[in-house]
């Protein structure tokens, strides 16, 4: 667990105004700190957070506000934004790289809207990993934060009074959810007739708390205000008595609208203050952090909310950044219009993160690993498409000659011994007797692929979708769009591989075809998988497999599976959990091995090869690479052969061997230059690069450092970015 740097933005009322500073940590201690002086209408203040409950209010049972009312939200917080802060904090806020913001505020300005002030381009809650720290009135002991544990330990309370279908459904997915990272989290489940004497005796045995149910707000005596059980309320004065005695959870997330009663669909004027008097409860207990709603909570909306929150924060991201990605998740999913994205607020320091990431050494290492996801996948399609194609054209084509059928099988088996160039003349000399043999056109674009001919592929994957709208063959127009996509992917077409994958998931399901909805789902999880959003490509994965699982006695689904397990051991590397990744690394391999395939093994090593690189059993790592390199050079496979040399580069810089990581770089460099390969070689270029800079050599390491800033220019800004700031160092 750790915290990390953020700015700190120190508001509090003075007389007529506001008195505000914006500062990081480090500066906190300076014997000098600037403040404005903003003059502030309360009055106005007040007014125009009442206008935003209303437009709030205005949301649909689902949640929604039309596009009209969004308008209104913005141009309301826009005069927030205007009349809240000064215009230096405003300038300093708008202008920042910073995402941390820890909103330092008094007790009296709880009540105010801070997360939808709204700059003129987003809300600041969309903007920043926003949490609230509030100045207190009152003397209160120590608080009791809890210690921690390499395990730490959830309870999850799901729909406590058994009248909540949805909170049991979130509940349990929570808990499944935290299942598969049972080495970090151990969770325990608890729902329907929960009472007091349950919470009181156990509620302090656990680091982190996920409460879906009622919580209902007592106005007369807000020391009455909690969550409902079976038997009554588990009150604010039941927390605070708990807090004298024992030490309270790290984390509490109410996932609950403060009121229970018919009325909830509505918020009042005074909903912030009505959510603080719960999480105050929480805070001066000794709970570090606290997330609740702040309105009624509406399906599927809280659900997405909860079930993204905690993939991120499992994935080693900050409360608030996990909290913030959330919001744009809701945002991504169901539009801006999904108002339950502005629902939640964060009591507490926004920068702190529960589960600490393991660095990574290596310069492209996440580079590398989007190649390794491409290398499995990119061969299931080659052999799923040819398998099931052939079965389909002797039922579908029997005018079809024979002879070609043969002619295809012999390219087919000279492309699985390496010789690409002899596959290719084989097709070649089909298409040009029968057109409208679908099979050979994804042939010809694999094994030009393969020899480092990215255009002559693209050329063969879009005749193979031409010809099967021509034949009006729908399965096999669903396997063209996926060899589209997959191209573009590989080549940093993000946006177009995304519109292709859709496509080919729309017409199988249309056509029922399972075998490439199935390819079509894990080509879309690997995409997920290089956009870091692991939750998502662990559920499309979940679901290819199931698909495959069920019909793996037939061979084009059981080698689908095989490519199902290798990525969700991809996403389980990225994600830092190694040894969930070689687990299912090794039942992919298993499945290779039973149908006697040696090509795929490549990836295999790869991978599991940079398992023993993280962990720093570099011996093993080399032996593992060498021989994947061994299985892409009996192959000439030229596309894999250009990272297999920045990997092995890297592997001799760690171990030291500096002359051989040298010689590695530079044949990445020079098989990319022959195969316009521009991701691998900038990838090559900024690791010899950082290389010439650890020798010292600091003018080739510019010249090289260079080289390949601009080719990320044109093809990933934020690893151009990252170049920038190596150069100045």
């Amino acid at each position: 667990m750790e915290g990390s740097q953020g700015l700190i933005l120190e508001i509090f009322r003075h007389d007529a105004g506001l008195k505000m500073s914006l500062y990081q940590p480090g500066e906190f201690a300076s014997t000098l700190r600037h403040y404005s002086l903003c003059p502030v209408d309360f009055p106005e203040i007040s007014r125009l957070a009442q206008e935003m409950v209303v437009i709030l209010n205005k949301a649909n049972k689902s949640g929604l506000l039309e596009p009209d009312l969004i308008q209104r939200l913005k141009k309301t917080g826009l005069m927030l934004w205007g009349h809240l802060l000064s215009r230096t904090i405003k300038e300093r806020l708008k202008n920042t790289p910073c995402q941390g913001l820890a909103l330092l505020i008094d007790e009296e300005l709880v009540n105010l809207p801070w997360e939808l002030l709204y700059d003129g381009n987003n809300f600041l809650c969309l903007n920043f990993n926003l949490g609230r720290l509030v100045r207190a009135r009152g003397e209160f002991g120590s608080s009791r934060y809890r210690g921690w544990a390499s395990v730490l330990k959830m309870l999850v309370l799901a729909n406590p009074t058994n009248d909540l279908k949805s909170a049991y459904l979130e509940g349990l997915n929570i808990k499944n959810q935290f299942g598969r990272k049972t080495h970090n989290v151990r969770v325990d489940f608890k729902s329907s007739f929960i009472d007091k004497s349950y919470l009181k005796k156990n509620l302090c045995d656990y680091d982190l708390v996920h409460f879906a149910g009622h919580c209902e707000f007592d106005a007369d005596n807000p020391k009455d205000t909690g969550w409902v059980l079976n038997d009554g309320k588990f009150t604010t004065r039941d927390i605070l008595n708990m807090g004298d005695t024992s030490a309270m959870p790290a984390l509490v997330f109410s996932n609950a609208c403060y009121s229970a009663k018919v009325n909830a669909d509505f918020i009042d004027m005074d909903y912030q203050q009505k959510s603080y008097s719960l999480a105050s409860a929480f805070l001066f207990s000794g709970v570090r952090h606290y997330i609740g709603a702040i309105r009624r909570l509406e399906d599927p909306a809280s659900f997405i909310f909860a079930r993204d929150f905690y993939a991120q924060l499992l994935s080693g991201k900050s409360v608030g950044e996990a909290l913030r990605l959330s919001r744009l998740g809701l945002v991504k999913e169901l539009g801006i219009g999904a108002i339950p994205w502005a629902s939640y607020l964060l009591y507490g320091d926004p920068n702190f993160a529960f589960f600490r990431k393991k660095e990574k050494i290596s310069a492209v290492g996440a580079q590398r690993k989007v190649i390794f996801a491409a290398r499995g996948a990119f061969y299931a399609l080659a052999a799923t498409g040819i398998f099931a194609l052939l079965l389909y054209l002797y039922i579908r084509l029997p005018s079809i000659n024979p002879n070609t059928y043969y002619l295809y099988l012999q390219a087919k088996n000279n492309f699985s011994q390496g010789k690409s160039g002899v596959a290719i003349a084989a097709a070649k000399r089909i298409i040009q007797r029968e057109p409208l043999f679908l099979a050979a056109y994804p042939l010809l674009g694999d094994a030009y692929w393969r020899l480092g001919y990215p255009n002559s592929a693209l050329k063969y994957y879009y005749d193979y979708a031409l010809y099967s709208e021509k034949k009006q063959d729908q399965n096999n127009l669903a396997s063209a769009y996926i060899k589209i996509g997959w191209f573009y992917q590989m080549r940093g077409g993000y946006e177009k591989a995304f519109g292709f994958y859709h496509k080919a998931i729309y017409l199988s399901r249309k056509a029922k075809d399972k075998l490439n909805e199935a390819a079509g789902l894990r080509k879309l999880a690997v995409w997920y998988i290089d956009k870091k959003d692991y939750a998502r490509a662990l559920e499309l994965l979940t679901k290819s497999s199931e698909i495959n699982r069920a019909r793996q006695n037939i061979p084009e689904y059981r080698y689908n599976l095989a490519c199902d397990y290798f990525d969700i051991g991809l996403v389980f590397a990225n994600k830092n959990d190694f040894a969930a990744a070689g687990e299912f690394y090794r039942k992919s391999l298993r499945l290779f091995e039973a149908m006697k395939l040696k090509n795929e093994l490549s990836d295999y090593y790869f991978n599991l090869g940079e398992i023993c690189f993280f962990e720093k059993e570099f011996q093993k790592a080399l032996g593992l690479y060498l021989k994947g390199l061994a299985v892409d050079e009996e192959q000439n496979n030229k596309m894999n052969l250009a990272s297999d040399y920045s990997m092995i580069g890297e592997l001799y810089v760690e171990m030291d061997g500096l002359k051989e990581a040298e010689i590695y770089f530079q044949k990445a460099i020079k098989i990319s230059q022959e195969i316009d390969a521009p991701l691998e070689l900038a990838g090559a270029y900024r690791n010899l690069g950082l290389l010439y800079k650890k020798l010292g050599k600091k003018n080739k390491a510019r010249e090289t450092l260079r080289l390949a800033q601009e080719i990320y220019r044109s093809i990933d800004i934020s690893s151009y970015e990252e170049i920038k700031q190596e150069l100045l160092l």
